[in-house]
């Protein structure tokens, strides 16, 4: 099966769960950095572990950070975070939740935080 995602922008894009096997397709996609916003065992114990993707990542040579952000609310420590993430991370990025509308709130939040 293919990795789905959607660009939000030209160096960002978000996807919904990925698992270590997703990480190879992100990088072959041309991804650099990959940013996880779903809190482990959210979706039952089936879902894979932040660790499991951490590991995935470092294989293929790929950044990978986890920034667990519950659903339905983002708190101002964890816009800022995203922002610095968005800063500091090489392009492009994928962040994914489990189904990437997560990510793409946090990440135009974060926007919204460097135009203040």
């Amino acid at each position: 099966m293919s990795l789905a995602f959607k660009w939000l922008t030209h160096d960002f894009a978000v996807a919904g769960q990925i698992g270590p096997a997703d990480v190879a397709q992100a990088v072959a996609a041309g991804f650099r950095s990959v940013i996880n916003n779903r809190p482990d065992f959210e979706g039952g114990p089936a879902q894979p572990t932040s660790q499991a993707i951490h590991d995935a990542a470092g294989a293929a040579g790929v950044e990978y950070v986890f920034l667990p952000v519950r659903s339905g609310y983002q708190d101002p420590a964890q816009i800022a975070q995203m922002h610095e993430l968005l800063e500091r991370l090489p392009k492009p990025v994928l962040a994914f939740c489990r189904s990437g509308a997560r990510s793409a709130n946090l990440y135009y939040n974060a926007q919204a935080l460097a135009r203040r």
